[in-house]
């Protein structure tokens, strides 16, 4: 995969999963507290970094998804 490419697919899934953040006005702090209660255990400033990053694994994108809510993804693809 060209780095090109990466870089598109890396800024996809950062702007997704906050995007569903936002959606549901939701922070670090609040994200973290939701997915304690599904026994996944980040702190806040784990979780900034880990989704400014944008390279989170799908594991952590379904698990982040269940605990906010999110059932459907609205994924447009260019």
């Amino acid at each position: 995969m060209s780095a090109k490419t990466k870089s598109y697919w890396v800024a996809r899934a950062r702007n997704l999963m906050k995007g569903e953040l936002a959606r549901r006005g939701l922070n670090y702090d609040d994200l973290s507290v939701k997915l304690k209660q599904i026994n996944v255990t980040e702190n806040a400033a784990n979780l900034r970094t880990k989704i400014n990053r944008g390279t989170f694994s799908a594991s952590f994108l379904l698990q982040v998804m269940r605990a906010i809510g999110c059932k459907t993804l609205d994924m447009h693809v260019d």
